[in-house]
């Protein structure tokens, strides 16, 4: 051991420093993510309020200078001196980690604050913060920067409203950057509002792309008196509904508020949400296994007492009952344990059987009222469940083929011939004359080509048993090696880069779009992992005095000549497609490792619901929807070519 380790070099890093030291240890990480956790934060603090019953206003403004403003109407911080601390409590909230009216029970009931880190680390990660209280007719104002305090609370003027108002400005010594994406903000504080019936919460955006303060600022108000119901609505509003009903079940067991609004529709995927005290739970857990178990009991139960399904008949699974179920459970409790490193789980027990005992009284009542309702919900599932076992004998099937043959792959593969995933790469490539580009201009060792015909099925509008038994899916699946649902495993992949390339045109788009829709419904994990990834083929060749440019943007093509000059030499070749580009091109500008440009596929778990939304508007059945989102999406859309 060495010498050189002993008690003084052990650091006991002081308050807010160990937060200022490790900033992904509190929020996650310094990216865009952890720069938008800070405003949930304080809007969790001020939701909690709401909670609570004092709060039902929150105005959050991203500023000019991309400080943001959160206004609540609650009771305000408690103004009086901490005894233990000897400040006030303001100063204790924002300089004390682990402070706050969420620990000692109480000052809440139930909280989401709880499950984050608080004003305390928002205080230590801002270049400033200023707080205004307003509480017993006068207004308290403290300012700190970088964590520290700047002057002592102190009252600045009278005051005939309660609440408080924190205003703080990202640190750009932390994060890699401090511009806020008003899109982010607002699904999020959407889905808080969702979750809180009765609370109005006020999104502003008052910045110009000057930099100055806007002339006409974006306002956004979300503001739901049905609560979770119209959640639902919002995210079955682009499918066809089995039923107009949304089926509602409420109540209280064990000290656990349990909510729960469901509605199937015609589509073959199941879009549940689970949140605990307003915060989402993407991996589930006992709330989310407790609704499980009582749908699919009491749907059989009732399936069986209506002689749906006769003595010698199987039960009907969880997975067909749920088969087009939109569902958002939202529970409420005192002490929320989370399970894993990422908290994305609920561990309490109790939990569990207060959601199955709401939910199974609650809807055996609904449909013993709604037979009609219920029989729609049943037939569907019984077709489900039809398509399950005809899916199960294709896989079998693929199962026992695959051990016959060993693991034969699929005949338009050409592999590579390094072994270890971690090395390997897969190019899936639409039509055989770029595959052909490809298959010539690869490197043999790490790069595979897989070449499709034509466009993929879309799976958004298929059951399991058709995807099976498309020849393009087969491919992949089997190039993959993963297995697909419930047989999916992440340690047989076989490649660590799944590279998606397309033309650069309306047809490459869609094609990437439906690959892109059959990895997130059928293997998600691989886009959680980041192993999914969209090639960038240059949109434009330039040549001159035998030198050429390859330009990715027009902006670059810009830039190029400006560089080179604008005369009649440039030759400017614009790249339709794939198929356009020799060997050595399609190498050089789209597959060399050097020098190519890749888009890795993100997934944010936070924003599932809205992830669901967006697949089901572009690739669902209704023309509507996807004509307005394109509408609305059109000017951000770059290089078009159709």
């Amino acid at each position: 051991m060495s010498k050189d380790y002993g008690a003084d070099q052990i650091q006991i890093l002081e308050g807010l420093e160990a937060v200022r030291k490790r900033p992904g240890m509190y929020i996650g990480s310094t990216s865009s993510r952890g720069l938008h956790h800070l405003v949930y934060e304080i809007v969790d603090n001020a939701v909690d309020e709401a909670l609570a019953g004092y709060c039902n206003t929150i105005d959050v403004s991203i500023n000019p200078d991309n400080s943001i403003t959160v206004i609540d109407n609650g009771r305000g911080i408690p103004v009086e001196i901490n005894k233990k601390k000897g400040i006030s409590t303001v100063e204790v909230v924002f300089t004390i980690l682990h402070a706050g009216g969420k620990f000692g029970g109480g000052g809440y009931k139930v909280s989401g604050g709880l499950h984050g880190v608080g004003a305390s680390v928002v205080n230590a990660l801002s270049e400033y913060l200023e707080v205004t209280v307003e509480v017993d007719g006068k207004m308290y104002k403290q300012r700190y920067e970088r964590g520290k305090v700047i002057e002592p609370l102190r009252v600045v003027g009278d005051s005939d409203r309660t609440g408080t108002t924190v205003t703080f400005l990202p640190d750009g010594d932390i994060f890699e950057e401090t511009v806020y994406d008003y899109d982010i903000l607002k699904q999020r504080l959407r889905e808080m509002a969702f979750l809180t019936k009765g609370l109005k919460i006020i999104l502003r955006d008052l910045r110009s792309e000057e930099g100055e303060e806007a002339t006409e600022p974006k306002v956004k108000e979300f503001h739901y008196e049905g609560g979770i119901k119209e959640y639902v609505q919002y995210l079955n509003n682009h499918k066809k509904n089995l039923y107009p009903e949304i089926i509602y079940c409420e109540g209280t067991r064990d000290s656990v508020y349990v909510e729960v609004a469901l509605q199937h529709n015609d589509s073959y995927t199941e879009s549940c949400y689970s949140f605990v005290n307003n915060i989402t739970t993407p991996e589930g857990g006992t709330h989310y296994t407790g609704f499980k178990n009582a749908i699919t009991k009491t749907f059989n139960d009732f399936a069986r007492k209506m002689k749906y399904l006769k003595d010698n008949e199987a039960n009907l699974s969880g997975e067909d009952i749920r088969e087009g179920l939109t569902a958002i459970i939202s529970i409420k409790l005192p002490d929320p344990q989370f399970e894993g490193q990422t908290k994305q789980k609920l561990g309490n027990s109790e939990a569990r059987g207060a959601v199955d005992s709401v939910v199974s009284e609650q809807l055996t009542y609904f449909l013993e009222q709604n037979p009609s309702v219920a029989k729609i919900i049943l037939e569907k599932a019984v077709l489900a469940q039809r398509a399950r076992d005809a899916a199960r004998k294709a896989r079998d099937l693929t199962r026992r083929k695959t051990a016959l043959e060993g693991m034969s792959l699929p005949g338009k593969l050409a592999d590579c011939s390094d072994k270890d995933p971690k090395n390997c790469e897969i190019y899936i490539v639409e039509g055989d004359s770029a595959g052909g580009s490809a298959k010539t201009a690869r490197s043999r060792a790490t790069q595979a080509i897989l070449p499709l015909r034509g466009k993929i099925l879309n799976v958004e509008k298929s059951r399991l048993d058709k995807i099976l038994v498309n020849n393009e899916i087969k491919a992949m699946i089997t190039a993959f090696g993963t297995g697909i649902s419930d047989d999916f495993d992440i340690s047989k992949l076989r490649y660590h880069k799944i590279i998606i390339m397309t033309d650069a045109d309306v047809d490459g788009a869609h094609i990437s779009t439906l690959l892109l829709t059959f990895l997130y419904r059928f293997m998600p994990e691989l886009i959680r992992e980041g192993y999914v990834y969209l090639a960038q083929p240059p949109l434009y060749k330039v040549e001159k005095n035998k030198q050429v440019w390859y330009a990715y943007s027009d902006e670059e093509l810009n830039n190029i000549l400006l560089q080179v000059g604008r005369d009649q030499n440039n030759k400017i070749q614009r790249y339709k497609g794939l198929g356009e580009m020799d060997a050595e091109q399609l190498w050089e500008t789209t597959m060399d490792p050097e020098r190519r440009v890749l888009l890795r596929v993100k997934m944010d778990e936070e924003n599932s619901s809205e992830i669901d939304l967006t697949f089901t508007t572009l690739m669902g059945d209704n023309v509507e929807p996807r004509r307005e989102f394109i509408e609305a999406n059109a000017k951000y859309v770059k290089n078009l070519d159709i």
